[in-house]
């Protein structure tokens, strides 16, 4: 199987670069500063799960040719244009677009540029970074990606993508409900985005401040009832990982939607909260920990414009 994977970032360039280790054959999709890098330095992973130093090939935005069986799509969902514009050429035939953004409403968007029958779904579950020096850091033993054809068949493109994920050291599953497992990250990813760029805090100080946990539960509450309106009731056992996670006294983790915002950088508000509220409000579903939280977020917007002018 041959892959292209747009950027070699925290999730593209782990996943992509445990792929290459395996001997998939991959390739990345990168900007003329990080192909330097990694022809220098080799495309490096520092991870309780195996470090690593990969001679990766790469290619800038102008260079992407058709030939490719997958495409693993992981941007942020500011820069969701010109990622499209960036994999275009390679999206032909069978090619499948396995996106690994936050989120639903990207799908959305990618089926009116490529068409439905080019996009599987998709979910990325990892705590990764790009570090200043390059160095794509994994903080934990996390590491897993879901994948699958949205209308639940297994087809022999998404049992390829399987096979070469079984090659390497990743958790990885082939899902048999893609939207479900979609569904129920953004159940879980909002409400710890919300709740840790609201507060400014990790779960552990939202969790000790006075209402920093009933304003946790309220949030994935929240979240559940809209999944459950929207066909994708979450499941029990996800559902009790999720209010174990966001109430844990000692919780050291937050959203990367907090340390974007922390640095000054952009933020995927409308995409992971936004989305949800406006869902939360379709329904009558109270949200007003949600509503604060995209206020804020927006006026952090807002103020970061300004200052770019």
């Amino acid at each position: 199987m041959k892959i292209l994977v747009l950027g070699a970032g925290g999730v593209g360039g782990y996943f992509g670069g445990r792929l290459a280790e395996s001997g998939v054959d991959t390739t990345f999709i990168v900007r003329p500063r990080r192909r330097e890098q990694i022809a220098r330095d080799g495309l490096v992973i520092e991870s309780p799960n195996g470090n690593a130093r990969i001679e990766a090939k790469t290619v800038l935005a102008g260079e992407v040719k058709p030939g490719y069986d997958a495409v693993l799509f992981t941007c942020k969902a500011y820069d969701l244009d010109s990622a499209m514009d960036a994999i275009a050429p390679a999206v032909k035939g069978e090619t499948a677009i396995v996106p690994m953004l936050n989120g639903i409403s990207h799908l959305e968007r990618l089926d009116a540029r490529f068409g439905s029958a080019h996009v599987m779904g998709g979910v990325a579950q990892i705590n990764a970074t790009l570090r200043r020096d390059g160095v794509i850091v994994n903080g934990d033993n996390l590491h897993r990606i879901i994948f699958g054809e949205r209308d639940k068949r297994v087809t022999p493109r998404a049992q390829a993508l399987a096979d070469a994920f079984a090659r390497t050291n990743v958790e990885w599953k082939l899902s048999p409900d893609i939207l479900q497992d979609m569904w129920e990250k953004i159940v879980f990813l909002s409400a710890l985005a919300a709740a840790t760029c609201l507060f400014r805090g990790n779960v552990g100080e939202i969790n000790s401040a006075p209402g920093g946990r009933e304003a946790m539960l309220q949030l994935l509450e929240a979240n559940e009832k809209i999944a459950t309106r929207e066909g994708f009731p979450p499941r029990a056992q996800p559902m009790q990982n999720f209010r174990e996670r966001l109430t844990d006294a000692n919780g050291n983790w937050s959203a990367s939607m907090l340390r974007d915002l922390e640095s000054g950088g952009p933020v995927e508000s409308d995409h992971v909260v936004g989305f949800m509220l406006d869902r939360a409000r379709r329904y009558g579903i109270d949200a007003s920990v949600m509503s604060l939280a995209y206020t804020h977020l927006k006026t952090y917007e807002a103020r970061r414009a300004a200052a770019r002018l």
